[in-house]
């Protein structure tokens, strides 16, 4: 009986070794899963925080314009001659005939100017002609008498001579006298204002009373302006890439925003055979039949040129376009996800895009809304967004995007 009950706390002891060995194991194992759970947490937040350093940037493909497509460029109408009208002499303005949008023909009426003191200096100029001519013919009598007494010795030689000079000085007057009266004649004449041409009166800035003076002193004395609108001028700026193939006698049409659906025809008459170092453009003059008189100077119209351009001609975006110090650039992304950094020639510009001459290729990745910060080899997260137009299909070694394969080397990672 002694022995068994010596014997009786062993299989406790194991027991509560037991559960205590079992304890530690399981908080063991807690806590090696929490310190494995949280290492996995940091590795990802550390991934998260390296991935949020690279930016994100959408990205698009240039568009191809349609190859069969004409030169179409912005242009603006002017008249085929048109002049400002002024005054050649001074007083007041008596009546005027023709206003503004009326059509006249070369030498008709436009206005008469009351000139009282050039009329007065004219009567004048003309009394002092008559004296001059008086003068002038008393002197040549005694000039005559003069010479006919030196011949019984009446008179000396020097009393001839005197006489002669006098003769002579008194038909300069008479001359000098007849030129102004001549001039005071032409500012007479000038009381009367005629159209140097037909035409349209544009403008008209003056009234009954107003005080007329002679000359081109400032906008003030400009009496009318008149246009000739048949046929009308536009000039246009070519690009130097199709400068060589615009030539005289192109045909060309104008299309206008108040005239939809129809086009005005025309022709290519003269270039300025130089190319502007400023601009890079060829200026083109095309006149455009107008005898119904709607085309009107000063309006801006489309000009279609029968050029056909050759060769892929690409628009971008305007919000793609990134302005640095060294010129114009489109930021781009090679197939390792990196930035690139183009430098572009800019053709026409229809507003919302912009013709690239030279480059870009139509298998590019242009970003949209570059950030300043970009810069060149930099790597960045892609996008793509869609295009309006449709765009050429995206490369097999096209940067890894949203909504695209990656490249192969994006797969193996």
């Amino acid at each position: 009986m002694a022995t068994e009950t010596g014997t009786q706390p062993q299989p406790r002891k194991s027991r509560l070794f037991g559960i205590l060995f079992f304890v530690v194991i399981v908080l063991v194992l807690a806590g090696g899963f929490t310190l494995l759970q949280r290492h996995s947490q940091y590795q990802a937040l550390a991934k998260e925080t390296e991935k949020s350093t690279v930016p994100t940037v959408a990205v698009t493909h240039p568009t191809t314009e349609a190859p069969d497509e004409g030169l179409v460029l912005p242009g603006s109408m002017q008249a085929y001659v048109e002049a400002p009208i002024y005054a050649r002499t001074n007083g007041y303005l008596k009546k005027w005939y023709r206003d503004i949008g009326s059509r006249v023909r070369q030498g008709e009426l436009l206005a008469e100017i009351d000139t009282p003191e050039v009329d007065q200096q004219l009567i004048q100029a003309k009394a002092d002609l008559d004296t001059t001519k008086a003068n002038a013919n008393l002197s040549k009598i005694t000039s005559t008498r003069f010479e006919e007494l030196i011949k019984t010795d009446g008179v000396s030689k020097q009393e001839v001579d005197n006489a002669q000079g006098d003769y002579a000085a008194k038909q300069a007057n008479v001359a000098s006298s007849e030129a102004n009266v001549r001039r005071l004649q032409e500012l007479e004449s000038f009381k009367h204002i005629y159209a140097p041409f037909s035409g349209v009166i544009t403008r008209r800035n003056v009234d009954l009373g107003t005080l007329i003076n002679a000359g081109n002193g400032g906008a003030t004395q400009q009496l009318f302006a008149l246009a000739q609108t048949d046929p009308i001028r536009v000039y246009v700026n070519v690009p130097e890439s199709a400068a060589p193939a615009i030539r005289a006698g192109l045909p060309a049409s104008l299309e206008l925003s108040q005239f939809p659906g129809r086009k005005f025809q025309g022709k290519v008459v003269r270039t300025a055979e130089s190319i502007d170092p400023t601009s890079r453009t060829l200026l083109t003059e095309v006149d455009v039949p107008n005898k119904s008189g709607e085309l009107l100077p000063g309006g801006y119209a489309q000009v279609h040129l029968g050029v056909q351009i050759s060769g892929d001609r690409l628009q971008v975006p305007v919000n793609a376009l990134l302005f640095r110090s060294e010129g114009l650039r489109a930021v781009t992304v090679d197939s390792d996800n990196k930035i690139r950094l183009r430098p572009l020639a800019i053709g026409r510009d229809y507003g919302t895009t912009l013709e690239v001459l030279q480059g870009l290729k139509p298998d590019d990745w242009i970003v949209i809304n570059p950030a300043d910060s970009l810069d060149e080899g930099q790597p960045v997260n892609v996008k793509q967004i869609a295009q309006k137009q449709a765009a050429v299909p995206p490369p097999a070694g096209g940067p890894a995007t949203a909504n695209s394969t990656p490249p192969a080397k994006e797969q193996k990672q």
